[in-house]
């Protein structure tokens, strides 16, 4: 008998119908975003005809795109109640975290050398504090409660006469936990303390009011609200107190924070995806969180399911769950025809559990078994409901297998 060929991954992924639906279904809208039709369409001038350099002040081409990166920023400014000038544009969340963290690193370090952030924070966040407390700095890594929220009594006890900055994330991208941005900020604002969250899950899910809640720096990635990848934004506050060291060398551009020639389309997909978020958000969360509420409930029903996280104080489209007596990895291969990510990861030697679910006090064995369902604005009822029955069916035979 002849061996089975692999199919090709064209193949193995070709849209098919299935009754309501098409699959594969994708719910993995935590690791990025479907670009919105309508941003691509705002992009597309500015990758054909319109591909002036914004710096270039002597001719039509450049004015038109500077016209385009002044449109995009007060777009962004908008949505996060800031000024257009407070808004520095970047390749994504990953480059403006560094920014803020290093930047505050290097232009405070005479004044203190302590920085708080929490263990279950991305990797963008914390190899920034590991490689800051290489140079001598100190840093302090807040445990979590097993909801994922952190408790703001040992913040307040972390803080020292020598703490230059709190680094704590909006919405965690693995739980889609929300921390208490406003206390935090405003415990920030009574010590002078810079306060930097890095807001890629939660910029366009949640309202994120920069100045009500007492915000001086703030990381967005436009991948993460259905706008394009390689583009991004540092919300940094206009405040003769709030110094920032570039980390890039160059031109001076972005008021000399973030050298380098703008990347005109991304930045006008970014500003039409903010423009879109802030006007369709109220809307939107209300739809995706009664999909996910939806999903949720339905899965329940299998016995052994435990939900990761404070479901109270969450986004709208994350749910990350546990499901007993499997293994995720096994899971995800019978569920081939749903994008969806498992709560471990590969290294180079073999699968770690998530540190983030591990965080929360869910043992090695259950993380391995969780997976987290990104709930977007493209996905619909059908979908859910075909998804539901798809993990239902796999858990029921994984565990009989088992």
């Amino acid at each position: 008998m002849s061996a089975k060929v692999k199919p090709a991954a064209h193949e193995r992924h070709a849209p098919v119908s299935r009754g309501d639906v098409t699959v594969p279904i994708y719910l993995d809208n935590h690791a990025t975003t479907p670009l919105d039709p309508r941003v691509l369409e705002a992009m597309l001038p500015y990758l054909s005809e319109r591909y002036g350099n914004a710096a270039s002040r002597s001719h039509s081409f450049g004015w038109e795109a500077a016209k385009a990166v002044d449109q995009a920023r007060d777009s962004v400014a908008s949505l996060l109640g800031a000024a257009p000038g407070e808004i520095i544009f970047t390749s994504g969340a990953t480059e403006s975290d560094n920014l803020a963290i290093k930047g505050i690193a290097e232009a405070c370090r005479e004044r203190g050398r302590h920085i708080i952030t929490a263990v279950t924070e991305h990797k963008a966040v914390l190899d920034c504090c590991k490689h800051l407390e290489l140079l001598g700095f100190e840093v302090t890594y807040l445990a979590v409660q097993s909801d994922g929220l952190i408790n703001m009594d040992e913040l307040r006890r972390a803080l020292r006469a020598d703490t230059i900055l709190v680094s704590l994330m909006a919405a965690n991208n693995e739980t889609g936990v929300l921390q208490s941005v406003d206390e935090i900020g405003a415990i920030c604002r009574e010590r002078e303390i810079a306060f930097h969250t890095d807001a890629a899950q939660a910029a366009g899910k949640i309202p994120l009011n920069v100045r009500k809640r007492n915000i001086d720096l703030l990381s967005v990635s436009a991948h993460k609200l259905y706008g394009p990848k390689g583009v991004g934004v540092l919300y940094v506050r206009k405040n003769p107190a709030l110094q920032l060291t570039a980390q890039m060398d160059g031109g001076g551009h972005e008021h000399g924070l973030r050298s380098g020639t703008l990347n005109v389309p991304g930045i006008v997909g970014l500003g039409k995806a903010c423009e879109l978020a802030q006007k369709e958000m109220p809307e939107e969360s209300c739809r995706i969180a009664g999909l996910r509420n939806r999903l949720n409930e339905k899965l329940s029903k299998l016995a052994g399911v435990r939900v990761n996280g404070s479901m109270e104080h969450r986004l709208p489209g994350n749910l990350n769950v546990s499901f007993e007596g499997i293994n995720g990895e096994d899971l995800l291969t019978a569920i081939d025809d749903v994008a969806v990510s498992s709560g471990a990861a590969c290294t180079s030697a073999h699968i770690e559990p998530s540190y983030v679910l591990k965080a929360l006090g869910v043992s090695d064995e259950l993380a391995q078994a969780s997976i987290r369902f990104g709930i977007g604005r493209f996905n619909t009822q059908p979908e859910i409901d075909y998804v539901a029955d798809r993990v239902t069916d796999a858990v029921t035979q994984l565990r009989e297998l088992a």
